[in-house]
């Protein structure tokens, strides 16, 4: 496995060693020993999620207080632009953000430390979105940053049409107004 760190040095771009030939393709998508010695980071995982969604869908910016998890996150089916950012204030990257395109083409996963807010566009006509969390689902602890906020200015693919969110995301707050 290899660990690439991106413009948010806490989050990195792992790419797996992948084995194929005329029959498909073979690759161990979580080894916790491999995970440990590409990455440096030592942690259990407590829960896996996988989401469906179809094209234009975009999921966050989500995170939780007291309870934040981190996560490694891979696509499965598809292809996503997956956006991590940085909402740790004495981090020397506070408010800064990285994109990076998984799919289940480039087999690509993220690892996103706690503290960091989450969120997703789905780029294909649909995609399959599995990702390991450091913590559990804490709803009373989670909450979200508006996905077009102006002081992060994420720079989203175009897709020539609006984003598709739930109400949840909807009503996502201003970074500026984000509390713990």
């Amino acid at each position: 496995m290899k660990a690439t760190p991106t413009r948010i040095a806490d989050v990195l771009l792992l790419e797996p060693q992948v084995f194929g030939d005329a029959r498909g393709f073979f690759f161990e998508s979580f080894n916790q020993e491999v995970f440990e010695q590409a990455t440096g980071v030592k942690t259990s995982f407590l829960q896996d999620n996988h989401s469906k969604s179809a094209q234009g869908v975009l999921r966050g910016l989500h995170y939780q207080v007291e309870k934040a998890q981190g996560k490694l996150v891979r696509v499965t089916q598809g292809a996503v632009f997956d956006v991590a950012v940085d909402i740790r204030p004495d981090s020397p990257t506070f408010g800064q953000w990285v994109g990076e395109m998984l799919s289940a083409e480039n087999k690509r996963q993220l690892w996103i430390p706690a503290g960091l807010a989450h969120g997703f566009l789905v780029l294909s006509e649909t995609a399959e979105f599995l990702y390991k969390t450091t913590e559990y689902y804490a709803p009373a602890h989670e909450r979200c940053i508006a996905w077009n906020d102006a002081t992060l200015a994420i720079h989203w693919p175009d897709l020539g049409q609006a984003p598709t969110l739930s109400a949840k995301d909807q009503a996502g707050a201003a970074f500026t107004d984000i509390k713990g």
